[in-house]
C-alpha cells in the first residue's frame, strides 16, 4: 500500500469513526439518564428511603439491559462481519434468529415478575422500610422487559445497518421521553417510586417507534419466519455474553457494595453509593458508546480482510477514551460537592461528605476502565469471544467481589471505594496482553 492510499483509507476510517462514535456516544449518555434520571426525582420527590429502593433495584435493570446487550451485540457483530464479506443472505438469519432468543428470554423476565417478585426483592437485601417501594420498581421492570431487550437489538442492528443517526435520535428520545415523563408522574400525578419506573419503562416503547423508520427505507436485514439455528444462536450468544457479563456483573457488584455499605454506614450510605454508582453508569455509558462506535467499522473491515482500517478504527477508539477519561476526572474533582447535591434535596451533611470523598477515590478508575471497555469491544468485532469474555468476567465478577471484601476490611468505606481502581488497573494489563497475543495472529 503506497502513502497516498494509505492516507485516504485513514482519513476515510476517521471520518466513519467520528460519524459513529460521535453519534453512538450522544445516543448512549442518553440511554444512560434512564436511571439518572429516576435518582434524580426519586430522590427530590420520595426522599433517602425512595433512593435507597432504587438503588436496591438497579442490578435487575442491569440484568434486562445486558440481556438485550447480549443480543443486540452479538447478532449485530456476526451481521456486520457477513455483510462485509458480502453474504447478504446469511444476515437475515443472524437477525431473525436474534429476535428468537431476545424474544424467548423475554418471556422469563415476565414470568419472574409474576411470580417471583417478592422473592428478588428480599434477596437484593431490601428491609421492612424499603421493601414496598422496591419490589414496585423491580416488578414493574420485569414486566417491561420485552420491551427493553427488543430496543436493545434493534439499536445495534439499525446502527450496523449503516443508519447511526437514526439509532442515537430513538435512544435520545426514549431518554428525554423518561425525564419528561418522570416530571409528570412524579409530581402532577404524584405517583411517587410506581410513576419513576412506569416512566422508564414507556421510554423503550417511544425508542423502538423511532426505530421503526429504518423498516420503511431499504434496509438490509428483514425477519424471516424459520425454524431456530440453534448454532447460529450459540454464535450470538458467545459473541454478546461480554456485554451481558458487563450489565449483569454491575447488578452483582451494585449488590454487594450495597450489602457491604450497610454494614458500615446503614441505609445514608447506600443512598450516598447510588448516586456514585449512577454516575458511574453514565461514565461507563460514554466509554461503551465509543467503544460501539468501533464495533460496526472494525467488523466490516475484518469481514473485507481489510486490516489496517482494524487498526486504524481502534487507535482512534483508546485516543478518544483516553481524551474522555482525563476530561471526566478533572470534572468529578472539581465539581465532587455540586454534583452530590444535585441527588441530595434533604441536605444530608453524612451523605454529602460520604459520596464527594466516594467519587473522588472511585473514579481514578475511569481510564482503566475506558480501556477494559473499548478492548473487549474489540475482541468481540473481531469474533474472539474468548479474550472478550475473560476480561469481562475478570472485571466484573471474579476479581472485584473478592477485592471488596478485602479492602473493605482492611480500609472500611475508603476501601470500599479503592476496589473498582484496583481491579480495573488489574484487568487493563491483562487486556494489554491479551491483545498483543491476538494481535501477532491476527493483525
Amino acid at each position: 500500500m503506497n502513502k497516498e492510499t494509505r492516507y485516504m483509507e485513514q482519513t476515510n476510517c476517521l471520518k466513519d469513526f467520528i460519524r459513529y462514535t460521535s453519534l453512538n456516544v450522544l445516543g448512549m449518555i442518553g440511554l444512560s439518564f434512564y436511571i439518572l434520571a429516576d435518582t434524580f426525582f426519586v430522590s427530590n420527590g420520595v426522599g433517602a428511603n425512595g433512593l435507597t429502593a432504587l438503588n436496591l433495584a438497579v442490578p435487575v435493570y442491569s440484568f434486562i439491559h445486558g440481556s438485550g446487550l447480549m443480543f443486540g451485540i452479538g447478532g449485530a457483530s456476526k451481521y456486520s462481519v457477513l455483510r462485509g464479506q458480502k453474504a447478504y443472505q446469511d444476515s437475515n438469519r443472524v437477525f431473525t434468529n436474534t429476535v428468537y432468543a431476545a424474544g424467548l428470554l423475554s418471556v422469563i423476565f415476565v414470568l419472574l415478575g409474576v411470580f417471583a417478585s417478592n422473592k428478588i426483592t428480599v434477596l437484593l437485601g431490601a428491609d421492612n422500610e424499603v421493601f414496598d417501594m422496591t419490589k414496585t420498581y423491580l416488578s414493574v421492570l420485569l414486566y417491561f422487559a420485552p420491551a427493553f431487550i427488543m430496543n436493545d437489538v434493534l439499536i445495534c442492528f439499525v446502527r450496523n445497518d449503516g443508519n447511526p443517526k437514526l439509532s442515537m435520535s430513538a435512544m435520545l428520545a426514549g431518554s428525554f421521553s423518561n425525564i419528561i415523563l418522570d416530571y409528570i408522574f412524579i409530581y402532577p400525578f404524584g405517583m411517587g417510586i410506581f410513576g419513576a419506573v412506569l416512566a422508564t419503562g414507556f421510554a423503550p416503547i417511544i425508542s423502538m417507534l423511532i426505530l421503526s423508520v429504518h423498516f420503511r427505507n431499504k434496509n438490509c436485514f428483514r425477519f424471516k419466519l424459520k425454524r431456530p439455528d440453534l448454532k447460529l444462536i450459540g454464535t450470538i450468544f458467545s459473541l454478546g455474553i461480554p456485554s451481558l457479563i458487563t450489565e449483569l456483573a454491575s447488578g452483582i457488584v451494585i449488590i454487594v457494595f450495597n450489602i457491604i455499605i450497610l454494614a458500615i454506614q446503614g441505609n445514608v450510605g447506600v443512598a450516598a453509593y447510588g448516586v456514585i454508582a449512577n454516575i458511574s453508569f453514565v461514565v461507563a455509558s460514554i466509554y461503551t458508546g465509543i467503544a460501539q462506535g468501533m464495533q460496526p467499522i472494525v467488523s466490516s473491515a475484518y469481514g473485507r480482510g481489510n486490516i489496517s482500517s482494524v487498526k486504524f478504527a481502534l487507535k482512534y477508539a483508546v485516543v478518544t477514551m483516553l481524551a474522555v477519561s482525563v476530561l471526566v476526572y478533572t470534572c468529578i474533582f472539581i465539581f465532587a460537592g455540586p454534583i452530590t447535591g444535585i441527588f441530595n434535596s434533604g441536605n444530608n451533611g453524612i451523605l454529602q461528605s460520604i459520596a464527594e470523598q466516594g467519587l473522588k477515590i472511585y473514579f481514578t478508575a475511569v481510564p482503566f476502565m475506558g480501556l477494559n471497555i473499548v478492548i473487549s469491544m474489540f475482541f468481540i468485532a473481531v469474533e474472539k469471544a474468548i479474550p472478550a469474555q475473560t476480561i469481562s468476567l475478570l472485571r466484573g465478577i471474579v476479581l472485584i467481589i473478592p477485592i471488596a471484601l478485602l479492602m473493605s476490611f482492611l480500609a472500611s468505606l475508603i476501601g470500599v471505594w479503592l476496589t473498582l481502581p484496583i481491579t480495573e488497573g488489574l484487568v487493563a494489563i491483562l487486556g494489554i496482553v491479551l491483545y498483543c497475543r491476538v494481535k501477532k495472529r491476527l493483525l
